[in-house]
């Protein structure tokens, strides 16, 4: 039996690692910040399948899929996939009561975004937002429909990718800085004209992430400054773990883990003296052409 990473997984009580197996299902291993990790990635990345409703489909061939691939899906399982998804528009019918977000990253990063009320503030901690609030709640369709005015109302978009959010991350303003431009925001959004009558507003209550993040320990370390561009076969990652937003691990020395590049690999305690020796990248003074985001749900 072998269990596969799956990637990040955030809880309430903080960010874990999960794992897979066809026989024994799915768990995660509990991360806390100022603790050693090194893995080294062993074999090769197979395709995870399709996950629905809480419960997974292995892929039928498990395939191969590439290390530098965001996705560990293989093309078939991606199809199957977005075949029946609410971020694809292809569950319109999905009959839960939806919340629609305001999430910030960074000065000027706003997104408007939705999620299924059931989730919770979970989709906010994976996609790696600062700052946030609720806008409203209602059904889907209305959901959708108030996520579209708003981002035209306010010029703000509905996907930031990944490396947009790192770039700013070691350089923020304080608490205060950062809820005023939210509660502004929000301000804006709750006083236009046009909301569906089915989506109740919600008034502004600035929810950070600062804490939960583990950014308040990058004091004195060194900043965010390299990425991990892709996991290879025995290639390792060995060091102390200081923060963790979004899909990201951040580690002391400064090195970024994206988590996503995890998924689909069997994960090994390397040998005893390893160090970090997978291909890595820096992270730019400026974002990186933007990337498909993976789903919002």
């Amino acid at each position: 039996m072998t269990w596969w990473c799956t990637g990040i997984r955030w809880r309430d009580s903080g960010p874990g690692i999960g794992w897979c197996d066809r026989e024994r299902g799915e768990r995660v291993s509990a991360l806390a910040y100022g603790q050693r990790l090194a893995f080294a990635a062993h074999g090769q990345r197979h395709c995870l399948g399709v996950r629905r409703a809480g419960k997974r489909t292995p892929c039928p061939t498990s395939a191969i899929v590439p290390g530098r691939g965001g996705s560990a899906q293989c093309p078939e399982c991606a199809r199957l996939d977005r075949s029946f998804s609410v971020a694809a528009d292809t569950n319109a019918a999905d009959p839960r009561t939806y919340r629609v977000y305001l999430a910030w990253f960074g000065p000027g990063m706003v997104k408007v975004g939705i999620t299924a009320e059931e989730r919770g503030s979970a989709r906010l901690l994976e996609q790696g937002a600062v700052s946030w609030t609720w806008l409203g709640r209602g059904p889907l369709m209305a959901a959708r429909r108030t996520e579209e005015l708003l981002r035209a109302a306010l010029g703000v978009p509905d996907r930031i990718p990944y490396a947009r959010k790192r770039v700013l991350r070691a350089h923020l303003p304080d608490a205060p800085e950062r809820a005023r431009e939210v509660a502004e925001l929000h301000g804006r959004a709750a006083a236009l004209a046009g909301w569906p009558e089915s989506l109740r507003q919600l008034g502004c209550e600035v929810i950070d992430h600062a804490a939960a993040f583990g950014m308040h320990g990058w004091t004195g370390l060194a900043a965010p400054d390299r990425v991990v561009v892709e996991m290879a076969a025995d290639g390792a990652v060995v060091g102390r773990l200081v923060g963790a937003a979004g899909p990201d691990l951040h580690f002391e020395d400064g090195l970024v883990v994206d988590t996503r590049l995890l998924a689909g690999w069997e994960l090994a305690v390397p040998g005893e003296g390893a160090v970090t020796s997978v291909p890595v990248a820096p992270i730019p003074a400026a974002a990186a052409p933007p990337a498909e985001q993976d789903g919002l749900f």
